[in-house]
């Protein structure tokens, strides 16, 4: 039976300003929470949400079909199962492991320097927009072998196709931009394909290319899937992550000086911030036989959406799981970016998301390489912080002031600003 509530929707305006404030309530009273409107609903518990991401059979994928091969210009990983899934994530995985992910550090840590060196000067940055964005953007291209000169225009492709995804609804006029953006996203990305065919490097497009799966190369539209997919999946993480880190070492100041007296302790940062305030907070499933939850039953193929962020604060998995601590005993840092994560912010199971270690290789280059620069980091006069995004979730920006550090020489990396 469903039970519909008509005072609480997650549609509503006072659940777009914080949704947080609402995770307890719907854990408590709505754990199967049903939204009229969209005809879907809504999971908050930790240990049903677990459940959905790691029962592949009952709980597919399908929904992907419409919510993202449109802009992705094919198949995603995701939606594969069987010997086709395990095969391409292969493929994926070794671009962001071993020798390669190596390379890819240094790459990072040549963009962040060359980025922040201008915005040092100045003692103020937004830590989203000037420097967050952007260098999510320019990482992903090194990733694929990309001119990093065209960042703007594929940041602005980037944009549309990361909307499709993470809109719950759509209006007609803003659906055909965003599939405008995926035909010139990938209009943009097909000669590169058949170039790097005839002449492969070491970047991933490369990789992909040149690999094969049942005996046979992969097709130009595979390629090109499996390129989208890992430019929505690389960039849209980064910037909220970086600026949600300092935003929350900010908040906790003695935490804070922790981590600049103990580098040791940032990768314990990182997995509370992905943890308490994860950047992905749906997942979408489709249920393909009726089933109960604790809070009610659910018909065949309806749509559920994993609530990643209410379930990273169920008290039934963390201690005081409403408390920022990189401190606790209840999330294995060592863990936290593997399949054996406690906390969900990457999914978890079959399709947990494929570049979790790339993630957190970025994301600590870029926090151990700024900490040391900014001294006395605070919030700017008149700063007004403000979170957007239902799907995904981030700052709209952090402006902060700082005292900066000047013995610092950027490494040159010919980035066209």
């Amino acid at each position: 039976m469903t039970i519909v509530n008509s005072a609480f929707s997650v549609l509503s305006e006072d659940f777009a300003a914080d949704p947080y404030a609402s995770f307890a309530w719907l854990r408590e009273h709505a754990p199967v929470h049903y939204e009229p409107g969209i005809d879907s609903y809504f999971l908050s518990r930790y240990q049903e949400v677990k459940r959905v991401l790691t029962d592949h059979e009952a709980f597919t994928t399908e929904t992907l079909q419409v919510r993202a091969e449109p802009v992705m210009r094919g198949p995603v990983l995701a939606q594969m199962t069987g010997a086709e899934h395990t095969a391409k994530r292969k493929i994926v995985v070794r671009g962001f492991t071993g020798q390669a992910l190596q390379d890819q550090v240094r790459a990072i840590r040549a963009d962040a320097a060359e980025l922040v060196a201008p915005l040092l000067a100045r003692g103020r940055m937004d830590l989203v927009n000037d420097f967050g964005k952007p260098f999510a953007v320019y990482a992903t291209l090194d990733i694929l072998g990309l001119d990093k000169s065209d960042w703007r225009q594929v940041a602005q492709w980037h944009s549309g196709v990361a909307e499709f995804i993470t809109s719950i609804g759509l209006t007609s006029e803003r659906r055909r931009h965003c599939l405008d953006c995926a035909e010139q996203l990938e209009a943009y990305l097909v000669p590169v394909i058949e170039q790097r065919r005839r002449h492969p490097g070491a970047d991933l497009i490369s990789r992909l290319c040149t690999a094969e799966y049942d005996g046979l190369a992969m097709t130009d539209r595979e390629v090109t899937a499996l390129v989208i997919n890992v430019l929505a999946a690389a960039v849209e993480p980064a910037d909220k992550t970086l600026a949600l880190l300092f935003k929350h070492l900010i908040d906790h100041p003695e935490q804070f000086a922790q981590v600049r007296s103990d580098p040791g302790l940032l990768p314990a940062a990182i997995a509370e911030t992905l943890r308490y305030t994860p950047p992905v907070q749906l997942i979408p499933r489709q249920v393909e036989r009726e089933t109960e939850f604790a809070g009610g039953t659910v018909p065949a193929g309806a749509t559920v959406f994993c609530m990643i962020g209410a379930a990273n604060r169920d008290p039934e998995a963390f201690c005081a799981p409403d408390e920022f601590d990189i401190h606790r005993a209840d999330l294995s840092t060592a863990r936290s970016f593997t399949a054996a994560a406690q906390h969900l912010a990457f999914g978890t199971g079959l399709h947990q998301c494929v570049g979790a270690a790339f993630a957190r290789a970025e994301i600590e280059a870029v926090a151990a390489m700024l900490l040391p620069l900014l001294d006395q980091v605070r919030y700017s006069p008149g700063f007004r912080y403000q979170e957007t995004g239902l799907y995904t979730r981030g700052p709209a920006s952090l402006c902060l002031d700082f005292t900066p550090v000047h013995d610092f020489t950027p490494v040159r990396t010919g980035i066209a600003g």
